[in-house]
This record gives C-alpha cells, structure tokens and sequence, in this order.
C-alpha cells in the first residue's frame, strides 16, 4: 500500500504536496483567547492566496476536535486558493474546552478520531494533541492512550503540542514507548520555544520530526535562535527531520493585519535559511520532509 497525503480534498501522492507550511490554523477558537478568535473565511482565504503567491502549496490545519475547525469550509477555501490543506483531528489541552465539552467524549476519543479520519465527509490527515507545562497530566495522558490507539488504527501521524516546548522526551517515553507508536509518525511542535539543543537531538536521535512552528511571532523571546537550532541538528545528521510552520493563532497575526503570518515563512525566514545554511536545507524543511512526515499508509478499520 502507498503512502498518501490525506488532504481535505482527497488523497494525494507526498511529492505532490509541494512547499509546506507544516503547522498553522486557518480557523480557531479558544476560551483562553476570547475575543482573538480566528473565525474569518475571507481572511483566511486572503492569507492562503498570500502564501501561494510566494510559492506555498500545502498547509497542514493542527486544530483540533472542539475548538471551531469549520471543517466543512475548507474544501472550498483549497479549491479557491489551490492550496492543499491538511487537517486535523484530535484534542488540545483541557483549558481549551467549556464545561462538559469533555465529559461528553471522554470514553469514546479513539472512535471520534478515528471516525474523523476514515469515515468524515471532510477527513482529517492527522492527530493533534498536546502536553503540558514541563509535564503531562491526567487528561494529555488519557488524549495520548487515544491517539495511539487511532494511529495504530489508522496510520495517521500523531502532531504533539509541546507547551513552551517542555516535555518533548516524556512524551516520547509515553506516545512510543508506551503505547508503540513508532518514532517518525510522531511530529513534536513548537520545538524552538525551549531551545535545549541537547533534547532536540536526544529526540532527532530517536526518529521524530521535530517542528518549529510560530518564529514570527514577536512574544517568542528564542526566535533568534532558530537558524542555530536548525543548523546544530543539520550539522548532527538530522536535516530531514525537520519542519517549519508560522502557527497563526489570532487575527492580528496574520499578513493582512500586523502580523507576518503565513507569507513570512517564505518571504523572510526561507531566504535566510537558503543563504545561511544553504537551499538544499531549505528544500528539504519546506517540501521533502512534510512530503514524509504527513504521508501514512492509510488503513480503514
């Protein structure tokens, strides 16, 4: 069986995917954020044109289940755009959800994402989950045991919310050695937000993508770290295991409000890295190694 990107649209074969934005939200809704609700067709319409006018091709959606993905929509935003779009299933840390919404689930979360991703008329292509500050209490760990359970199901990759980049080797300890989920299936974001070069080689070493996603956001004090963090697990071998994404989260982060948005990864962070560590890394980051990471063997339960 082929590996096949699961888009929005359909599936794909990888090299079709193109240049990538491996983690960003075109749709999103938090009661930690209120009022920053990214809840705007139009604008999110503007922002992918934006980035396919510099040459973007995919986008990979990590919210997840709950958080107002208007799934539905993004069918319609990929065929206007002509931007693949990946989205997710899953579920995001407990304070991101009202009263009840997780009572409701609790007992059946490996059925909803796996129905979400085989059976949905708008399927997912991933799982999104997330850890928390420095550790992983009771409810990520119960997300987690979910999650294998519907990769093992199903072979989607498994994208993990590291909470200011903390905890990456315990959820590797958890997601892999736990509960068998295989090391590249795994895709641990926000890596740049705790730039212990140590820890991310530690878990380059064992097989996972590591995802630095949200540079050009101005409150992410490690930003001027980021090409050394590239460059140390390129120079230790670990060049196609890594990915980049802008995680657009509110509306005033976007390109046509104050903020960089998804055109920055090309427009700003794609040229320092083709003239600082060269255009082969930078190939690799933005196309060859989503192609991989995103790619799954889909099996239907």
């Amino acid at each position: 069986m082929r590996a096949m990107v699961r888009t929005v649209l359909g599936d794909i074969p990888p090299e079709e995917l193109g240049v990538c934005d491996a983690h960003d939200h075109l749709f999103v809704s938090s009661p930690t954020l209120p009022g920053q609700e990214l809840d705007d067709a139009r604008a999110a319409l503007a922002e992918l044109d934006a980035f396919a006018a510099l040459g973007g091709r995919a986008v990979v959606q990590w919210t997840p289940w709950g958080l107002r993905r208007r799934v539905h929509d993004l069918p319609g935003l990929s065929r206007q755009s002509g931007v693949h779009i990946v989205s997710a299933t899953g579920m995001h840390q407990a304070k991101h959800y009202g009263p009840g919404e997780l009572e409701r689930v609790h007992d059946g979360l490996a059925d909803l994402f796996i129905r979400e991703l085989t059976n949905a008329p708008v399927k997912a292509g991933m799982i999104k989950v997330a850890g928390g500050y420095h550790r992983l209490d009771d409810h990520a760990r119960h997300v987690m045991a979910a999650a294998a359970e519907a990769h093992h199901a199903t072979d989607a990759p498994v994208g993990v919310h590291l909470e200011v980049g903390t905890a990456a080797l315990d959820v590797l300890d958890l997601l892999c050695g736990t509960h068998g989920v295989a090391p590249h299936r795994v895709i641990l974001g926000h890596a740049h937000r705790f730039p212990d070069t140590r820890t991310h080689r530690q878990a380059a070493e064992a097989g996972v993508f590591l995802a630095f996603d949200g540079p050009s956001r101005t409150h992410h004090g490690t930003d001027w770290r980021l090409l050394d963090s590239l460059e140390a697990l390129a120079d230790s071998g670990y060049a196609h295991q890594v990915l980049l994404g802008a995680d657009t989260i509110t509306p005033t982060a976007r390109s046509s409000a104050e903020g960089p948005g998804m055109p920055f990864l090309l427009s700003g962070l794609r040229p320092r890295i083709e003239r600082d560590l060269g255009p082969e890394l930078a190939s690799a980051i933005l196309r060859e190694n989503p192609a991989r990471a995103f790619a799954a063997r889909w099996r239907q339960p």
